[in-house]
């Protein structure tokens, strides 16, 4: 039988894909935090809108270069993302204490996580729902997957600890009626 959900419970129902990390470099030192409020608003270019908080390490180092990295962990990292996520990179240096490799790639200055199965540089293209909403919209201008990616399993996020992991995969035919 149906109840009436508490409306801060939405979200939990709507969550839109899997966690990542999201790294960004600022006065040359980097930082990553957890994300899982982000979404594709375009296929070519891929355009992703995402949210970050004014009150997160990260906003600052968005908002003044731009350039930052979507990395997306397998679910054998879900510990370290749920860490990643409860501490602050103004106290922590997340990489050293929680054992994540920052990569460096030609072009491209946050770095990307070594141990995350898909790394995706972004430039942000849009910031003008930034003041009201916190939401920037990335450009993805360069891509890197393991092989195999497309069956690796992430976790998603359902809130206060919860964590769905998503599960195996099916192929449906497009059958007009």
């Amino acid at each position: 039988m149906r109840h009436a959900l508490e409306l801060g419970e939405v979200y939990r129902l709507l969550e839109p894909g899997p966690v990542v990390l999201l790294t960004t470099v600022r006065r040359g030192k980097p930082n990553v935090m957890t994300m899982s409020w982000h979404m594709m608003v375009e296929f070519e270019p891929p355009l992703v809108a995402c949210v970050v908080s004014s009150n997160d390490f990260s906003f600052a180092a968005l908002t003044a270069t731009k350039a930052c990295v979507i990395a997306v962990p397998g679910v054998e990292l879900a510990e370290k993302v749920v860490a990643v996520g409860n501490c602050s990179g103004r106290e922590v240096d997340k990489f050293a204490t929680l054992g994540l490799t920052p990569v460096t790639e030609e072009g491209v200055v946050p770095p990307l996580v070594g141990e995350c199965f898909a790394n995706l540089a972004c430039r942000v293209v849009e910031t003008r729902l930034v003041r009201q909403f916190n939401l920037f919209v990335l450009e993805v201008t360069q891509a890197w997957a393991e092989p195999g990616w497309e069956t690796r399993k992430t976790i998603h996020h359902k809130g206060w600890g919860v964590f769905a992991v998503d599960g195996g995969l099916i192929r449906l035919e497009s059958k007009m009626p």
